[in-house]
């Protein structure tokens, strides 16, 4: 009887001495990606409701980590770059409205002598509280008993609504028995609410316990299972948080009429010119004009029209190396014929003013007359046979 307290006795003092020995490591800052605004533009969707953590915590993640992708000072543990992971997955996380929950499995001082211990109990998700329950996870000792943790899962589910994600960090390595059937009969239990991802955190001598983190995520049948270094980067841990967590949406379409694209005062859905130049006047179809009349029968510009002019002549001033085209255009008055001559000598007009108030080597300005063919209003009315007289100014970049 003596002899068992001492060996007792003994484990304890291994185990005690063991937690306090593990250093703590300084890990390089982690800069992560943002993905709010993709939530909040519609082009991801929430998908989890509940995120549950089951930790590896056994003495075999007190040994120092050789894989890539968690440089730190001193050198890291498994159980620090499992930390590191939780946390770069709380800096990650977009603002979601879920529960979430840490446990962890072992044996000894570092699991208050259980074989899994409740680290955050499921509470609304937070970046705060999340972050306190990874502050918990302070040493690991002991087996590895990960069937108990994964017992003691499908009860802090018990209360839950909605999606489930139950995440696995661990290296797999030594454990106390097949969780397999565990896993089963949490996926029978919540059926196609619930995905299992997994996490593997070893080193090359651990190869096998990845084999059986595999197998774990494909049982659920919705997760799936990746490494440590896989994840390490900004850009890959946002695409496991985004697989996880959100899934493809719909963006919202933008309403046309709140938008005026080239600021000219006329909103998208009636811009029928939506790329003119900053300054240029514009008809209510949004098109760059020299609003001019011409008395009939005749192409010449009266001085009246002076200032009209020179303000086009202004915005090409401030807009070198354009093609611009000068467009004249009729209302159905008359024949087709007719309106086809008149409009070229209309164009031809305008651009004979422009061409001599700014001639430049990187400006191009052609004329052309289209007569009848492309009204912008109806030649129903005098307003709109108005409207279709007009002379546009057509820029090709």
């Amino acid at each position: 009887m003596k002899k068992i307290f001492i060996i007792a006795a003994a484990i304890a003092s291994a185990l005690l001495s063991g937690c306090a020995s593990q250093p703590l490591s300084t890990f390089n800052a982690f800069h992560p990606a943002e993905l709010n605004d993709l939530v909040a533009s519609g082009q991801y969707l929430q998908k989890t409701d509940n995120f549950f953590v089951l930790n590896d915590s056994s003495s075999s993640m007190a040994e120092t980590y050789h894989g890539a992708g968690y440089p730190a000072q001193p050198s890291p543990t498994k159980l620090s770059v499992e930390k590191e992971i939780l946390s770069r997955i709380n800096l990650t996380l977009p603002d979601l409205k879920m529960t979430s929950s840490i446990r962890s499995f072992g044996f000894g001082p570092c699991l208050d002598w259980g074989f899994t211990r409740l680290n955050l109990a499921p509470t609304p998700y937070s970046k705060s509280s999340f972050g306190s329950g990874i502050d918990t996870l302070t040493c690991a000792s002991g087996g590895s008993p990960m069937i108990n943790g994964i017992e003691g899962t499908a009860d802090d589910l018990a209360n839950t609504t909605g999606n489930v994600a139950v995440l696995i960090l661990s290296d797999g390595y030594g454990l106390d028995a097949n969780p397999y059937a565990a896993v089963q009969s949490l996926k029978q239990q919540y059926g196609d609410r619930l995905c299992v991802y997994t996490v593997w955190v070893g080193n090359e001598k651990d190869s096998q316990g990845q084999i059986v983190l595999n197998n774990l995520s494909n049982m659920g049948g919705c997760g799936f299972s990746t490494t440590a270094d896989r994840i390490s980067s900004s850009a890959d841990m946002a695409k496991f948080v985004q697989s996880v967590f959100l899934k493809s949406g719909t963006p919202p379409v933008a309403d046309c009429s709140m938008l005026d694209d080239d600021a000219d005062g006329i909103n998208n859905c009636d811009d029928k010119c939506p790329d003119t130049l900053k300054g240029a006047h514009v008809n209510p179809f949004g098109c760059w004009i020299v609003d001019i009349k011409f008395d009939n029968d005749k192409s010449d510009i009266k001085p009246y029209y002076y200032t009209e002019l020179d303000n086009a002549v202004s915005v090409i001033k401030h807009n070198p190396g354009i093609n611009i085209e000068v467009q004249g255009h009729t209302s159905s008055t008359g024949t087709a014929a007719y309106n086809q001559a008149l409009s070229e000598r209309r164009a031809l007009a305008v651009k004979n003013y422009l061409s001599d108030k700014y001639v430049h080597a990187d400006t191009a300005l052609t004329a052309r007359g289209y007569g009848l063919t492309q009204p912008v209003d109806t030649n129903e009315t005098e307003a709109g046979r108005a409207n279709n007289r007009r002379v546009e100014l057509k820029v090709f970049k």
